[in-house]
């Protein structure tokens, strides 16, 4: 029979696994306690670095509806869980493993379908979202100069056919 204090773990942890974008599972073994406070910095202000127990996580990732993270619940785990912008975190976890090789990523979940590590690494070389929406929206103004200018040449490209076969008909008229 599960203690009060395993309970309320749990539903924690269940209300963090529900309420997060994304899930990364790692393990830490042999990192300082200096350390995982500065992993925890460099991961950004949307997410939560947490050492849990395998056990009641793994109940707890079943309760939200995840299960597809049951085989990397072994060894010391930890879960930072993401409310933000998941390639900021993923780029922090990275970034800090290649400093830190005790760290190691050992999969996650994002939006409810399962990652493994080299996806999470695959996430971390992605931009982030705000650098792919200003880029999106000068696609999209690059895009409309161009239309505008094609809108503008029709017209005087027109005027100026017009004006040459008038010259041209003037000329002729003019040689006969």
């Amino acid at each position: 029979m599960p203690t009060p204090d395993k309970a309320a773990a749990v539903a924690e942890l269940t209300d963090k696994f529900r309420s997060s974008n994304a899930a990364v599972l790692t393990e830490y073994r042999g990192l300082t306690v200096a350390q995982l406070k500065q992993l925890r910095r460099s991961l950004g202000e949307n997410s939560e670095y947490a050492v849990v127990k395998n056990t009641l996580t793994k109940i707890a990732a079943n309760e939200a509806g995840i299960t597809t993270l049951d085989d990397l619940f072994n060894g010391p785990t930890a879960v930072a869980f993401v409310t933000g912008d998941p390639v900021e975190s993923a780029k922090g976890l990275r970034d800090f493993a290649k400093d830190n090789p005790n760290l190691v990523i050992k999969g996650g979940v994002l939006d409810g379908k399962a990652l493994s590590a080299d996806e999470i690494k695959k996430l971390a070389d992605l931009e982030s979202r705000e650098v792919l929406l200003s880029k999106l929206a000068g696609a999209f103004k690059g895009k409309q100069s161009q239309a505008a200018q094609l809108f503008q040449a029709l017209p005087s490209k027109f005027v100026r056919t017009a004006e040459a076969l008038r010259v041209k008909q003037a000329e002729q008229g003019g040689a006969e």
